[in-house]
């Protein structure tokens, strides 16, 4: 029966290192994307700054990529940047993948 608590607890713990991976990942990249429309909307750096908390805050609020979008979405049109659905939803798996290549490369 050891072998197979061994296995379980190996399970557990990469299932739980996955999950904290994922997480900051989404943190990161949500993060990256506030930097992002900051630059589109002509924001201060001090305002890029609190513009990518809030961004952040968004996926606190309802853990799901789409209050992000609509988040940003709404913020670039607001600000009289010509955005569509489809451009920030590119620009949200382009900051994933760059989200996730800094941590990787951050571990190393």
């Amino acid at each position: 029966m050891t072998t197979f608590d061994d296995r379980e607890r190996a399970f557990e713990a990469k299932f739980a290192r996955d999950e904290e991976m994922l997480f900051r990942v989404v943190a990161r990249r949500n993060k990256l994307l506030g930097q992002w429309a900051a630059r589109l909307m002509k924001l201060t750096p001090e305002e890029t700054d609190a513009y990518s908390k809030a961004v952040v805050q968004a996926e606190f609020e309802e853990a799901h990529d789409e209050d992000v979008i609509r988040k940003l979405l709404g913020d670039l049109t607001g600000a009289g940047v010509e955005m569509d659905d489809a451009t920030v939803r590119k620009a949200v798996a382009d900051q994933t993948v760059e989200a996730r290549r800094q941590l990787i490369e951050a571990q190393s």
